[in-house]
């Protein structure tokens, strides 16, 4: 997930903070990064967030690719609709 920037709007706010949503333990877990932190990891996330991107468009069109081919064309009798 990508992480949420919150606060350091308007005069009674403070700095900013930044959250990430990460995985831990099998849960998701949010974690609060430092400025440096996130200066650090800015790159990581933009690349995490175009890989997202990339696999989608790929079962995107290999979905695409199958429904095209005509040996694709039998389906499984829990796959049919009622």
């Amino acid at each position: 997930m990508d992480p949420i920037a919150t606060g350091g709007e308007g005069p009674d706010r403070r700095e900013t903070v930044i959250q990430w949503p990460g995985p831990y333990d099998a849960k998701t877990v949010n974690r609060v990064l430092g400025e440096e932190q996130w200066r650090d990891s800015e790159a990581w996330f933009d690349n995490a967030r175009k890989l997202r991107a990339l696999v989608s468009e790929l079962e995107r069109l290999s979905l695409e690719i199958f429904e095209e081919d005509a040996r694709w064309t039998t389906r499984s009798p829990a796959s049919d609709g009622p």
